[in-house]
């Protein structure tokens, strides 16, 4: 570094000299003020805590007896508000026993020089500390451009891996929706309905950010399964016979199978796991009734039971073969009806309280679907 450029650094480095003594408060902002330093030079702790937290220095240079507030309480006030902790102080004092060093670092001190001082002494200390600072800054500034640029990565290989998943599983939707939609309304609901629990005290322990994120994207996965049912079974019109439908219900436990492969290869993916669950559980019943493992009440899985009324809501709302599409008013009295049966009575209460976002999203989303159709396919 020139000489130059030091002094430009140093004019726009400022140092905080905190002593009750005016000879020593004097004699310090007139030598670092030689040098280019900005000085802030206070009699007391108080008034320097204050002039710091409106506009934090780059060094302190501290002296420990003052009257009201001494130094290390000074330190220790500093390093306990977040906005400055990182600031060096220096201890600058008469003290020169070990027990006041000793104390000094306790407090947070990076340094210690005692009275009578040398100045070329202190220069070279503050400057080797500010020089220090500078690098920890350079430091973090990469560690954080770093994480960005790992974390950038990380996102394009998750969201890359997504649009294979979600491809596989509009490859399952397509083979038996007319409407092509039924994933990303499925999807939306169980967010909705897990946004809603969350204000649940009994489920907000269950229920976080990462939860909301992982069903919004696993719900896609919940009939992935249905690839391997037979077009002829999968495809026939009407209602099918009760040897068909047992073929049908096999599709839970092909897709949790399939993505337990997916899951031992990434042990610990929360979002795997769930996949696993929905896949194989969202035809569960609350009362024991349901497929494939007859499980009942909250041994289901959360996101399962979650699923089953997002998946009953939008299939109620199809047309079908063998049926016509229902309203949503004739939809909620069936699933309401339902609650402590089929579906979780508090997954139910959910619903009911969010009937109104059910309806007009599943309206808004049938709206994109006709619009799609009417503009045919792309160029």
């Amino acid at each position: 570094m020139t000489a130059s450029e030091a002094d430009r650094r140093a004019a726009k480095t400022t140092i905080m000299v905190v002593d009750d003594t005016p000879a020593n408060l004097a004699l310090l902002e007139d030598l670092l003020g030689g040098r280019g330093y900005r000085v802030a030079a206070f009699p007391r702790g108080d008034l320097a805590l204050k002039a710091a937290a409106r506009k934090p220095p780059d060094l302190i240079l501290l002296d420990i007896l003052m009257p009201g507030m001494d130094g290390f309480e000074v330190c220790a006030r500093l390093k306990a508000d977040e906005r400055l902790k990182d600031i060096p102080v220096l201890f600058i004092t008469a003290l020169s026993d070990t027990a006041a060093k000793l104390k000094a670092f306790a407090a947070g001190g990076v340094d210690y020089v005692t009275k009578p001082f040398q100045f070329d002494e202190v220069q070279a200390r503050v400057d080797a500390h500010l020089r220090l600072r500078r690098l920890q800054a350079q430091l973090e500034r990469s560690n954080q451009r770093l994480a960005e640029k790992v974390s950038a990565q990380v996102k394009e290989i998750s969201d890359s891996q997504m649009a294979t998943i979600f491809a596989l599983a509009k490859l399952a939707e397509v083979r038996d929706d007319d409407t092509g939609r039924h994933i990303e309304r499925t999807r939306t609901f169980c967010r909705l309905l897990a946004e809603k629990l969350r204000e649940d005290a009994r489920f907000a322990v269950h229920i976080d950010e990462r939860f909301i994120e992982d069903i919004f994207r696993a719900a896609a996965l919940h009939d992935i399964g249905k690839v391997g049912i037979p077009d002829a079974i999968l495809l026939k019109p009407g209602r099918l016979t009760p040897k068909a439908f047992e073929v049908v219900k096999t599709h839970c436990v092909i897709g949790a199978r399939t993505l337990e492969e997916a899951y031992g290869s990434y042990p610990g993916n929360p979002f795997l796991r769930m996949g696993v669950d929905i896949a194989r559980s969202h035809h569960e019943n609350w009362d024991g009734s349901g497929y494939p493992d007859g499980l009942a009440g909250e041994d289901i899985p959360l996101a399962a039971r979650i699923m089953a009324l997002a998946d009953a809501y939008d299939t109620l709302r199809s047309k079908r073969t063998y049926k016509e599409a229902f309203s949503h008013e004739k939809s909620r009295k069936i699933i309401a009806e339902s609650a402590g049966r089929h579906f979780d009575p508090s997954v139910v209460d959910a619903f009911v309280a969010l009937e109104t976002e059910f309806a007009e999203m599943r309206e808004r989303m049938d709206d994109a679907t006709v619009h799609q159709s009417e503009k045919g396919p792309g160029p």
